[in-house]
């Protein structure tokens, strides 16, 4: 396990939810000028917007539809960290192209997440 850094830990990513993701890619391209890049069938990127981010398709109402997503190079030494500050897992470290992340709830109910890059 690596010693914590003691520098800031910056938000790096924001994902919301979208029930239609051609419709939010319209909106939000021809409104602020973001751009896109897909992921699949339920997965697209935005930039140009001060900050990456991207959209999740859902068919589930969206009631949480914003997710705050920070970066750290050790996931498991931040994971215990955030533990052991009180914050619950709520998504376990999984994979996925590029990177792996996990999900966490902080002692006031928010969620976030922590990602790190994947070698391939």
């Amino acid at each position: 396990m690596s010693t914590m850094s003691t520098q800031p830990i910056h938000i790096n990513y924001i994902e919301f939810k979208s029930t239609n993701l051609e419709a939010t890619k319209s909106f939000y391209s021809k409104a602020f000028g973001w751009t896109f890049t897909d992921y699949g069938p339920d997965y697209t990127a935005f930039e140009n917007s001060g900050i990456s981010g991207g959209f999740e398709k859902t068919n589930e109402s969206i009631d949480k539809g914003v997710l705050v997503v920070l970066h750290h190079e050790d996931l498991e030494a931040i994971k215990q960290q955030i533990i052991k500050l009180g914050g619950q897992i709520s998504v376990d470290i999984f994979s996925f192209p590029g990177g792996k992340r996990f999900q966490f709830i902080d002692p006031s109910g928010n969620e976030l997440a922590v990602w790190c890059e994947t070698e391939d």
